[in-house]
């Protein structure tokens, strides 16, 4: 049984003094077709702990999902959805780079191997 919760880790850099900006954006345009797709959002990281102006910030946000079956019909959900690229197109300008991480704890990795 794949039990155990998955994250989705995402990491973005943004370009200096856009954090804010990005954040904001991220919040009230992407995350609610996030939830939708059956996302919780667990938290919001910004590193360092200061709003540069002149440099940039990397924001880390984490999504969870009760299961494995939970992230593969997220998946399914998101990936024929053009509006998600679309999204992630329109933000560039606020972005250096960005990236995206699927996780579980240890001791949950035996049973999502079972799906």
């Amino acid at each position: 049984m794949a039990d155990g919760p998955v994250y989705v880790v995402d990491r973005v850099v943004t370009r200096p003094g856009r954090a804010k900006d990005f954040i904001d954006c991220y919040l009230s345009e992407y995350a609610p077709g996030a939830r939708e797709r059956g996302m919780s959002l667990r938290a919001i990281l910004v590193s360092p702990p200061i709003w540069f102006t002149d440099q940039t910030n990397t924001v880390t946000i984490t999504w969870t999902l009760p299961d494995a079956r939970a992230w593969w019909e997220m998946t399914w959900k998101g990936r024929p959805d053009a509006s998600v690229g679309q999204w992630w197109d329109g933000v560039a300008a606020l972005i250096c780079t960005r990236s995206r991480s699927v996780a579980a704890a240890p001791e949950d990795v035996d049973g999502l191997c079972d799906v």
